[in-house]
C-alpha cells in the first residue's frame, strides 16, 4: 500500500512539474513576453530636425513606465521600451519597424511619431498583425479605413482643424494662408483646411509648401507678405515654423500665426523667445503647467520623482499614452497575448477607466480614444497662456 501511494505521489509530482513547465512555455510563447518583462518597440525622431518632439514623448512615456516598474511591473513583469531613431524619415521608420518586429521580436509597437513615417511602417504592422498603440499623429489616413491594430490616444487633425477655424471665426480673422509640409501630412491638412474654411466663413488666400526636415523659408515669407493674410496657419514642425515667424516679423508682418499640436509647442517657443507673443497652437492634452486636473498633477509629480527635464505638452501626451497601454496590459491578464491586449484596450471606457480628467473611449469598432482639443498661446518670455 505504501509503495502504491509513493508511486501516486511521484506521478502527481511529475504531472505538477509538467503543468508548470507548460504554463511557463505558454506565458513566454508570445514574442516580447517573458516571465520577467514585456518588451515594447518604438520608432521616433530622436535626432535630427524633429528630435525634440520625439524625445519629449519618449521621456513622458518612460516616466510612467518607471513608476510601474518601481511598483513591481504588470503582473510581475517589468515594462521595457526599446526605442530606435528614425530622424523623421519614412524609409528609416519602415526599417526600424521591421527590425523591432522580426529581429528584436517586441510584443507591441508604441509611440511611433509622424504621419508619413507611420504610413511607411503600416505594411510591416499589417503583415505581423502587431498592435500599434498611441501613434503620435492625428492623421485620418491612419483612422479611415478602420484598422483594429491601431489605437489612438489623441484627437484627430480634423478635430484640431475645426477647433482652430472656429476660434479664428470668433476673432474675425477670416483671410488665412497655409504653410504646409510637402508630404502626406501637409497635403492632407491643406485639403482639409480648404474644405472646412468655407464652413466657418474663412477664405484660404494662398498656400505654400516646404520640404520635410528643412527650414528654408525666405521665399515663402516674401510671398506671404505679398498676400497679407490675417493669419498664417502652419502645418509644419517647430524649426520651419519658428523660421517663418521670425522672418515675417522682421519684415513687419503684424498678423497672426496658428499651428497644429504636432509642431512641438515648447520647442517652438524656445526658438521664438520674445518674437513668439500671440502665436497660437492647438493642443490635444490638458495644459501641463497647472494641475487643474488629476492627470496633470500625477504627471507633474512623476516627472519630479523620476528626474525628468520638465513639463510639456508632448511629454504629457507620452505619459498618458503609456498609462493607457499599461491599463490594457493589466486587463489582458498574466497570460499575455497580442489578441488579448487588443480586446483589453477595447474594453476601456469613461465608465470603467479613471483617466484623471482625460476621457478615453475605445470599442471593438472605434479606436479613436479621445476628442480633447484646446488652444494655447505663447505669451511674454515664451510662457504659455491657456
Amino acid at each position: 500500500m505504501g509503495r502504491s501511494w509513493h508511486g501516486v505521489a511521484v506521478w502527481c509530482g511529475r504531472l505538477a512539474w509538467g503543468l508548470a513547465c507548460c504554463l511557463q512555455v505558454a506565458l513566454a510563447a508570445e514574442n516580447g513576453v517573458t516571465a520577467k518583462e514585456i518588451v515594447l518597440g518604438q520608432s521616433a525622431p530622436l535626432t535630427g530636425p524633429a528630435a525634440e518632439v520625439g524625445r519629449d514623448f519618449q521621456e513622458g512615456a518612460r516616466t510612467y513606465f518607471a513608476q510601474v516598474n518601481a511598483r513591481g511591473g504588470v503582473h510581475g513583469r517589468r515594462v521595457r521600451l526599446l526605442s530606435l531613431d528614425d530622424r523623421y524619415e519614412p524609409e528609416r521608420t519602415l526599417a526600424n519597424a521591421q527590425q523591432l518586429i522580426w529581429r528584436d521580436k517586441v510584443f507591441a509597437l508604441f509611440g511611433f511619431s509622424g504621419t508619413p513615417t507611420v504610413l511607411a511602417a503600416l505594411p510591416a504592422i499589417r503583415e505581423a498583425g502587431i498592435p500599434l498603440i498611441a501613434p503620435h499623429t492625428g492623421a485620418s489616413a491612419l483612422r479611415e479605413p478602420f484598422n483594429r491594430l491601431i489605437f489612438h490616444v489623441r484627437a484627430s487633425y480634423e478635430q484640431e482643424t475645426d477647433f482652430l477655424l472656429r476660434q479664428l471665426q470668433g476673432t474675425g480673422r477670416l483671410r488665412v494662408a497655409v504653410f504646409f509640409q510637402d508630404d502626406e501630412l501637409g497635403r492632407a491638412l491643406l485639403e482639409n483646411l480648404r474644405q472646412r474654411a468655407a464652413v466657418y466663413g474663412l477664405t484660404v488666400v494662398g498656400s505654400l509648401p516646404i520640404a520635410r526636415n528643412t527650414d528654408a523659408v525666405d521665399a515663402a515669407a516674401e510671398q506671404f507678405m505679398q498676400l497679407r493674410p490675417d493669419v498664417v496657419i502652419q502645418a509644419v514642425s517647430y524649426q520651419p515654423a519658428a523660421a517663418l515667424i521670425l522672418r515675417m516679423r522682421a519684415a513687419g508682418y503684424l498678423g497672426g500665426f496658428s499651428h497644429y499640436s504636432f509642431v512641438g509647442s515648447h520647442s517652438l517657443a524656445a526658438r521664438l523667445k520674445q518674437g513668439g507673443v500671440g502665436t497660437e497652437i492647438t493642443q490635444v492634452v490638458p495644459f501641463p503647467n497647472k494641475a487643474r486636473l488629476p492627470i496633470v498633477y500625477e504627471y507633474q509629480k512623476a516627472v519630479e520623482r523620476h528626474g525628468g527635464s520638465g513639463w510639456n505638452f508632448v511629454g504629457l501626451e507620452g505619459y498618458i499614452a503609456a498609462r493607457v497601454l499599461v491599463e490594457g496590459l493589466r486587463r489582458a491578464g498574466p497570460q499575455l497575448t497580442r489578441a488579448g491586449l487588443i480586446r483589453a484596450l477595447e474594453s476601456i471606457t469613461p465608465a470603467n477607466y479613471d483617466g484623471g480628467g482625460f476621457s478615453l473611449h475605445f470599442s471593438r469598432n472605434d479606436h479613436s480614444g479621445s476628442d480633447f482639443v484646446d488652444l494655447t498661446a505663447i505669451g511674454s518670455g515664451g510662457r504659455f497662456i491657456n
